[in-house]
């Protein structure tokens, strides 16, 4: 039984574009398979703060995920496609870091909102609509159609 607190800054989640607002919980059961295969099924558990894809304001959701990661000796049959991982089958230790690092980036929404009803942000000047109109007007017209107004005014 693996239970730790991942630390929200550093380590593991370095070079990634997860912010977390606290520390990240994870319990996972580690077993070995009939097979010679380790495997770690589990969950973590955090409050990742992430941008809204329409407003750009921060947002904290909720993130919960069950894992399930498989380990095979030597990198037998460890690839892409098996979805397994390598370890040294000489080692005392089982390096979870890195598989847990990849399930958890590969299972984040990166399409959060602040609210369903979120207006975004006005194209034109950038204001965000959710404060309020901007005070763009819609009257501005593309000057690329001058020459065919110019022809329908005549």
């Amino acid at each position: 039984m693996v239970e730790a607190r991942l630390p929200a800054e550093g380590g593991i989640w370095e070079d990634t574009d997860l912010r977390w607002a606290e520390d990240v919980q994870i319990k996972l059961r580690v077993s070995l398979a009939g097979t010679g295969e380790v495997v770690a099924r589990g969950k973590l558990q955090g409050t990742l703060r992430q941008e809204c894809r329409r407003c750009l304001s921060e947002v904290d959701t909720d993130f919960s995920q069950d894992l399930t990661i498989v380990f095979v000796a030597d990198g037998a049959d460890a690839d892409e496609e098996s979805g397994a991982y390598a370890f040294e089958s000489t080692g005392l230790q089982l390096e979870l870091g890195d598989a847990v690092r990849e399930e958890v980036v590969l299972a984040v929404n990166p399409y959060v909102v602040c609210d369903p009803d979120c207006r975004g942000l006005c194209p034109k000047c950038g204001a965000n609509l959710n404060e309020g109109p901007c005070g763009c007007t819609d009257d501005e017209t593309d000057p690329r159609w001058a020459a065919l107004r110019d022809l329908k005014s005549e």
